[in-house]
């Protein structure tokens, strides 16, 4: 019977993934940046988008720095990362103009950058809801710094918890493969 369950649970969480009806596209959305901007996800159309959750009293804070470098090294070859500060964890205190401050000053972060945006629960920003309808429970942010890697097509090519650095070969695997696609 266990064995059951689990194939059967395996099964769900491939076929949910693979089978998806996407009625919409991550190019559909838009973020309001933190300088009163508009992201425009569409802008970014055929390139391959890393959006992350971050906040700067975390414990992975220090992975803007490895999300600065995969900027600089991949920004030419197609990919794009979008950082996403939020305070449903309750590690970003700040308000729009201290987050920039920190991200420039801290980091040297260049990459587009968000307002504060909820990202779990019910008023999560409308991006967060359609990820969990279109990939599943892995799509939600369990933490800060997680990230959803979205394929040139649209598509949620595959998510990662905040444990795993943007640096890791696991991580740079997927760009790779993505960029090539």
């Amino acid at each position: 019977m266990k064995k059951f369950l689990i194939l059967f649970i395996f099964m769900f969480s491939i076929f949910s993934k693979v089978y998806a009806q996407y009625d919409q596209l991550a190019t559909n959305f838009e973020f309001n940046g933190i300088d009163g901007d508009l992201i425009n996800i569409s802008k970014y159309k055929d390139k391959v988008i890393v959006v992350v959750n971050v906040a700067s009293r975390c414990g992975f804070t220090g992975q803007y720095e490895d999300l600065q470098k995969l900027w600089t090294n991949y920004k030419d070859k197609g990919l794009v990362v979008i950082g996403v500060p939020t305070d449903n964890f309750k590690q970003e205190p700040g308000t729009n103009k201290e987050i920039k401050e920190f991200c420039e000053t801290t980091f040297g972060i260049d990459f587009p950058i968000t307002e504060k945006t909820n990202v779990i629960g019910k008023n999560s920003h409308p991006f967060y809801l359609w990820a969990k309808k279109n990939y599943g429970r892995s799509a939600i942010p369990k933490w800060n710094f997680h990230k959803i890697i979205i394929g040139k097509d649209g598509k949620v090519a595959d998510t990662f918890a905040s444990i795993t650095k943007p640096s890791s070969s696991k991580f740079t695997k997927i760009i790779d493969q993505e960029l090539k696609n």
